[in-house]
């Protein structure tokens, strides 16, 4: 009988764990996570139940794991995308439609809400993550105010109503794409006037003019 190295047996757990978090993933969409047992994870992934308590202890350790690699993925995504991009407005929103088709299809709790959901440690191990995209969004909106195409704001509490306002969007309404679809370009424009952003006839940003130094 051959022997499985180290290598093959590390990449056997590797791809149980992953398993697991895609079927946590898929029950978050079908189901939500009310009710959601380990139970019925294990179940979904093919493995016994005593596999995915190898892996994680309970159902907010596994919310969490998935949650820090779903956002992750996300956040690298974004990023690439983003640097594609030169206007801050294009950039603003790409971002609110990155993030409310995300937060549509993952069906968790997003930002500061996961608090309601999780002990404090657990949100802890969130808040760097989290921190990372209101980070990236103040980035955005400061680009915007510096370069004359956002009026200047108070870039911290802009972002937190912007959050919140994306967090409300993912909440409402169909996952059916046209409707989706809707909902985000409702968004992203509601958004965009609502930092102040101004366009041409032809739906271009145009600047609103020269702009002292930016606040926060």
């Amino acid at each position: 009988m051959p022997r499985i190295s180290a290598a093959s047996n590390a990449e056997q757990r590797a791809d149980t764990q992953r398993r697991i978090l895609t079927a946590f993933g898929e029950l978050l969409f079908t189901h939500g996570l009310p009710g959601l047992t380990m139970t019925d994870v294990a179940r979904h992934a093919g493995v016994g139940r005593t596999a995915v308590y190898n892996y994680y202890a309970d159902i907010e350790e596994l919310l969490i794991s998935y949650a820090l690699d779903e956002t992750e993925k996300f956040l690298s995504d974004l990023r690439e995308s983003l640097n594609r991009l030169e206007n801050p407005v294009e950039r603003l929103a790409l971002y609110v439609r990155a993030q409310v088709v995300d937060l549509s299809r993952r069906h968790l709790p997003p930002g500061p809400a996961m608090g309601a959901v999780l002990s404090p440690s657990s949100f802890a191990k969130l808040s760097d993550h989290v921190g990372e995209l209101s980070v990236l969004l103040q980035g955005i909106l400061r680009d915007g105010m510096e370069q004359g195409y956002l009026p200047v704001a108070d870039v911290g509490q802009q972002s937190q109503l912007i959050l919140g306002t994306l967090s409300s969007s993912a909440a409402r309404g169909s996952d059916e794409p046209a409707e989706l679809e809707a909902r985000v370009a409702r968004t992203v424009r509601f958004i965009q006037l609502g930092a102040g952003a101004r366009f041409d006839d032809g739906g271009r940003p145009v600047r609103v003019g020269q702009l002292p130094a930016v606040a926060g």
